[in-house]
């Protein structure tokens, strides 16, 4: 990444989880049973370590033994202070958007997202731009594509996010504050895509971006 966007995005790594409703609904059934006897009522979060940091052009590794899933997003990079903002102020505090590939092993739980599974090194691809806030009019009118090997493989669009990026800011910004470079991942469609070594992976948001990585095994 140029050093001007590694210093505009080198804040944590926010991940929110089950904030596509297809991925949602699949899960229902699921979220009835013990422990749970319902669905999550606020965002699920987990953190990408900073080990996950990963850019443009550069490998990711599947561990020994292990199935590499890609996760498409979209990210948010905070520009100001955001603690206890309402939603119609929320998108102020908002620097720009970036692509964003959450790379993850197979989960167990959505409720309790994996360190082991979540925090490999390399398993936060970013892309190299940054779209300043007032160049993307609506974003959740953003399709979502992933390619393999130049294939179309899952596509989804922001519009069916759970909560919204403007709500996702508030709901956060009531318990902590969000830092100017935080990167806020708002969420990964239903549907993973598993990855095998050679391949390569592109995400792309129009509008905002692409980012594409490499496939290495351990």
């Amino acid at each position: 990444m140029p050093q001007a966007f590694q210093d505009k995005a080198s804040g944590t790594l926010f991940g929110v989880a089950l904030n596509y409703r297809g991925l949602l609904d699949s899960r229902l059934a699921e979220f009835q049973q013990p422990p749970y006897q319902k669905p999550p009522v606020k965002p699920v979060l987990f953190i990408k370590t900073p080990n996950t940091r990963n850019g443009e052009g550069q490998p990711v590794t599947i561990p020994r033994g292990e199935c590499l899933t890609a996760g498409p997003a979209l990210g948010v990079v905070i520009g100001r202070a955001a603690s206890r903002v309402g939603v119609g102020q929320a998108l102020e505090h908002i620097a720009g958007y970036t692509v964003i590939n959450e790379f993850s092993l197979p989960e167990d739980s959505y409720y309790r997202p994996a360190v082991k599974a979540k925090c490999r090194d390399g398993f936060c691809g970013i892309g190299a731009q940054l779209v300043p806030s007032e160049e993307v009019p609506d974003p959740q009118l953003l399709p979502i594509r992933l390619y393999v090997n130049g294939e179309l493989r899952q596509e989804n669009t922001t519009a069916n996010m759970v909560r919204s990026v403007a709500e996702l800011i508030s709901e956060l910004s009531e318990f902590m504050t969000l830092e100017a470079g935080d990167v806020l991942i708002t969420g990964v469609p239903e549907g993973r895509v598993e990855l095998h070594a050679g391949d390569r992976v592109r995400v792309e948001i129009p509008g905002v971006g692409s980012l594409t990585n490499t496939v290495v095994a351990e």
